[in-house]
């Protein structure tokens, strides 16, 4: 039976809270007296159906049920987690979680998605909630502040990592916790040098994703901070920049007087700057970009990637596809895999059959551990076929077949089924088992030949490829 998540207010937060919950297999039920929360969350989770399944190289779990409701109680009824994302407004806040407290299971958790306010001020009422603080787009974005009772906090930490999401566990709580007190720093800084003629909105955009925004996507602040020392590390960087905190560099606790005059300098520069485009247009822009990112970060484990690669290890593959063999990658296709004409471009199908040998290797036992013992599969020759287009958001399932090979080679046949009679295309692959440290093509040690063996003679049983053209007797 699928879990239940309870999401108190559907704005643009509360309806990424649906989406990321949803789209891992949850129940969702919404509350939100605004008519057109439904509409508003309907949009959200379009825009999460098209992105969040591209960062991973498995099938996320079937979506859960959405259902709204007219009354608070009959949302958060059976839930075992309610997550409150209503406007930041104390007198708000209290009345809604009384609300809650009378209805809610006893042993649910009950979360605020608050950006400010601190779990005892919430709590002031008589209320149990912790503060769950995530980031825009909640369902990409894996960051989530946790600040309040060691015991609620650790067991929401166990939900958000089963959802795909980076809990961090603040010791203390302090206002706007964390993340928010760096981006109100920056946002003063921003404001005055709109106000004081330095730079203009899209200047100070470009400085951020041109530089630094980059370099802290997968390393943060202080290890970008401890490279820019040199080899003498962190040390030597506080030592040589760190007089200049003195220096009368920035205002960050001086803050600009909020005019009509300034609110109009910078909304104009804004709309100068992004009015040509819709805000879905940059959501689905800012999407793109990120699972792109994400996924680049996913290679490596750093920052976000390393989420993804955690929670993927989580899901499950389904043991075999629609030819009865065995299920080698199941993938939804992201949106930087499609080229001008709107479909899976010839260099991902490369990339997806890869994937498919890498995890053919793992099932005979060349695993990460063998690997690291020197020896591996290299591929020495592939081809592949094109037979129906794949487009973004397609669910694409690999099926493998060894169709020859003794150990030192295999000759691999994989299918890819997005549905319909046949495969959409084939990938042909012939691998040479390699010693790492000669580079030369070796037999296979322990049971890696066995059960390569075990398994080509298991594959015969099937339908052999009408077509293959690797390894072929040359004339």
């Amino acid at each position: 039976m699928a879990k239940k998540a309870a999401i108190i207010g559907g704005g643009v937060i509360g309806g990424g809270w649906a989406a990321r919950f949803l789209l891992n297999g949850w129940d969702v039920a919404v509350f939100d007296p605004d008519p057109e929360a439904e509409r508003k969350i309907g949009e959200v989770l379009a825009n999460a159906r098209r992105s969040l399944p591209g960062l991973y190289q498995r099938a996320l779990p079937p979506e859960g049920t959405l259902s709204y409701h007219g009354e608070l109680a009959a949302a958060v009824a059976g839930a075992e987690w309610v997550q409150e994302s209503v406007p930041e407004r104390l007198d708000i806040k209290h009345r809604v979680f009384a609300e809650i407290m009378a209805a809610a299971p006893e042993g649910a958790v009950i979360g605020s998605s608050t950006s400010g306010y601190k779990p005892s001020e919430l709590n002031e009422k008589g209320a149990r909630a912790i503060v769950a603080h995530p980031f825009n787009p909640v369902y990409l974005l894996p960051l989530v502040e946790l600040v309040g009772d060691p015991a609620e906090t650790a067991r929401a930490a166990d939900v958000l990592r089963g959802i795909g999401m980076y809990p961090l566990t603040l010791r203390r709580e302090i206002d706007a916790h964390i993340a928010d007190r760096f981006l109100e720093a920056v946002w003063r800084e921003a404001l005055w040098l709109v106000k004081d003629g330095v730079a203009t909105t899209a200047e100070i955009d470009e400085a951020i994703r041109m530089g630094f925004g980059l370099r802290w996507a997968q390393m943060g602040l202080f290890e970008t901070y401890r490279i820019a020392g040199g080899e003498a590390g962190m040390r030597h960087f506080l030592a040589q920049f760190g007089p200049c905190l003195t220096w009368p560099w920035t205002k960050l606790m001086d803050v600009p007087e909020f005019t009509d005059e300034l609110v109009d300098l910078i909304a104009g520069q804004s709309d100068a700057q992004s009015g040509h485009r819709s805000i879905r247009e940059l959501e689905r822009l800012r999407d793109d970009n990120l699972v792109a990112m994400m996924r680049a970060l996913r290679r490596t484990g750093s920052g976000a990637g390393g989420v993804i690669l955690a929670h993927e290890a989580t899901l499950p593959v389904a043991a075999e596809g629609p030819d009865g063999l065995p299920v080698t990658l199941q993938m939804q296709i992201p949106t930087s895999f499609v080229d001008y004409n709107g479909h899976m471009n010839e260099a991902p199908y490369l990339e997806v059959g890869a994937r498919a040998s890498d995890r053919l290797m793992e099932m005979v036992g060349a695993d990460a551990e063998y690997i690291a013992g020197g020896l591996s599969y290299f591929t020495a020759e592939t081809d592949i076929r094109y037979l129906d287009e794949i487009d973004i958001g397609d669910k694409v399932t690999v099926t493998t077949q060894i169709v020859g090979g003794d150990g030192r080679k295999l000759h691999l046949f994989h299918r890819f089924w997005i549905g319909g009679e046949g495969p959409a295309a084939t990938v042909e692959t012939v691998m040479l088992h390699v010693d790492l440290s000669t580079r030369r093509v070796v037999a296979p040690t322990g049971s890696v030949a066995e059960r390569a063996a075990a398994m080509a003679a298991a594959h015969a049983d099937y339908p052999m490829p009408e077509r293959l053209l690797l390894n072929r007797p040359r004339a």
